[in-house]
């Protein structure tokens, strides 16, 4: 009996063994998901480097492409950075070490479509593909499995379509310029660029001297913006919609992202630059009257912000500034978030843990900021929405770069640079001087936002709407009801024809009032 519960025991612990043997094997035979990319020779003979990005998507249409969605989510997204790619070198991406929404393998089982890309010029947290970055196919993987799953080979044969090229039409011409500030801020050569799109009956009188409306676009943008609407606007002048002026479309892209045309320790000195060096040699180049009261700015959103930062700053060189939707006037609502000194704000969550929202639609929150800037670090490293504002606004930090608002884990906000960031708190600066500037920005600024504007700016337009209002400025400060970031421009009860061209009408007006008193002026010393 003793020697039979003894075979028992023995067969027992053999059979136990054998099953923890099996469990363990199982368990390392689970493969998540990778990605083999190759960079073919045919389409880089000579080696590359980037931001290897690899997107996965499940939507069922067949793409011969694929995008990030402008909610974030909608498409899966890794990316690692690559020094050195040799041409036929393979690189393994493991798509779980920086990934969003989820590192891959947490994706749920299914038919899945994939494709690899390698950003050359770290510009896709900025504006997507562009000339020079390589693509590879979109592959169709179906019965995918990402927790247990072969790796997915993928071959970089394209090259991604060139971007518009901008070249010298009957009414648009190219202006590039290469500022001697920025130049040597860097340490190479920075070129400033615009558009400028003259009017239809500019070559018929050499004599004639026209106002200068400078247009700054928004985050994603650049100087093209003058060739896809210049037709459009040449057109109208000639049919006396609009007065004739000059629109000089300037490029506030940079690498970092969108330098919004302030002096920055980070990107260097644009605000100086564009008011000492480009201004001036665009109204030598071109028949703009060179005084105050001709030089007119507008933007949106991004541009919005610039617009209203140069007028701020500098109050006797522009004569006026429409800007609409502007990127958060006054601190205390960063988007939603309190961006003040001392501020126990987070990023992340509100005060009672939920989300804190970010992108609106319809009414209703659809994306939460730790969302958009989870997506946003995978992107790229620098150039995002959120990254560009630290560009601009945060000082250097100890690693060359400029100390983030919030940690991008735990969305506590950072202290010092709450501190550093009132130098660009436009609210702050009028309130602080307004006994200054007041007078100087007296019938100069206009401000328009939609009340229900998609990314939250009307908060702090609200409270900069509430500064004026309190100081009895007379500045034009308008929330449009039930307009958002998208719709604001369409036809509305103060503006029936489109709100462009109330803001042409408006400058027009406003120019030629000027001109008159100063005809008037020099008039009156001749005699």
């Amino acid at each position: 009996m003793l020697r039979r519960s003894s075979f028992v025991f023995s067969a027992l612990c053999a059979f136990l063994l054998f099953s923890s043997s099996a469990a363990t094997q199982n368990q390392e035979h689970k493969s998540p998901l990778r990605f083999r990319v190759t960079l073919s020779k045919e389409i880089a003979p000579k080696a590359a480097s980037g931001r290897l990005i690899v997107l996965m998507t499940s939507a069922p249409q067949e793409m011969q492409t694929i995008r990030i969605g402008f909610v974030p989510g909608s498409t899966w997204i890794a990316a690692t950075e690559v020094e050195y790619f040799a041409p036929g070198a393979t690189i393994e991406l493991n798509p779980d070490v920086k990934a969003y929404p989820k590192p891959f393998s947490q994706a749920k089982p299914g038919t899945y479509q994939v494709m690899a890309l390698l950003d050359t010029d770290h510009t896709y947290a900025y504006h997507g593909d562009d000339e020079g970055d390589l693509t590879s196919a979109v592959v169709k993987v179906e019965n995918l499995n990402p927790a247990d799953a072969k790796p997915i080979e993928l071959k970089l044969t394209r090259s991604a379509p060139a971007r518009f090229k901008p070249a010298d039409t009957e009414n648009v011409k190219l202006v590039e310029f290469q500022s001697s500030m920025l130049t040597r801020f860097w340490g190479r050569a920075i070129t400033m660029r615009a558009g400028v799109v003259l009017p239809p009956g500019y070559g018929k009188d050499p004599k004639k001297n026209y106002a200068g409306v400078y247009h700054v676009h928004g985050f994603g943008g650049d100087h093209t913006g003058a060739w896809r609407q210049g037709a459009q606007l040449a057109k109208e002048i000639s049919e006396g919609k609009h007065a004739e002026m000059i629109h000089i479309f300037l490029d506030g892209s940079f690498p970092t992202g969108h330098h919004e045309f302030a002096d920055s320790v980070n990107n260097g000195p644009w605000g100086k630059a564009l008011t000492e060096e480009f201004i001036p040699h665009l109204e030598k180049r071109f028949r703009l009257v060179n005084k105050p009261y001709a030089r007119f700015l507008t933007g949106h959103s991004s541009g919005g912000w610039s617009t209203l930062w140069l007028q701020v700053t500098y109050p006797d060189f522009f004569g006026g500034t429409w800007s609409t939707a502007p990127d958060p006037v006054d601190l205390r609502s960063f988007t939603g978030i309190d961006a003040t000194p001392g501020s126990t704000d987070n990023a992340y969550r509100e005060r009672d843990g939920s989300p804190k929202q970010l992108v609106r639609m319809g009414g209703k929150f659809i994306v939460s900021i730790e969302e958009f800037a989870r997506q946003e670090a995978v992107t790229g490293d620098y150039g995002g929405q959120f990254a560009s504002f630290e560009w601009v606004w945060s000082p250097r930090g100890q690693d060359g770069r400029p100390m983030k608002l919030f940690n991008r884990e735990s969305g506590e906000l950072n202290q010092d640079v709450l501190k550093y960031w009132q130098n660009y708190d436009i609210r702050l600066i009028l309130d602080k001087n307004w006994a200054t500037l007041g007078p100087k920005l007296k019938g100069k600024i206009n401000v328009i936002c939609g009340d229900a504007d998609t990314f939250r700016l009307n908060e702090a337009v609200k409270m900069l709407c509430g500064f004026f209002k309190e100081k009895g400025s007379g500045a034009v400060c308008e929330l449009v009801p039930g307009r958002d970031h998208g719709n604001l421009y369409g036809s509305y009860q103060t503006y029936p024809d489109g709100l462009a061209a109330r803001i042409y009408k408006e400058m027009a007006a406003k120019f030629e009032q000027a001109s008159k008193g100063a005809r008037a002026s020099a008039k009156a010393k001749a005699r």
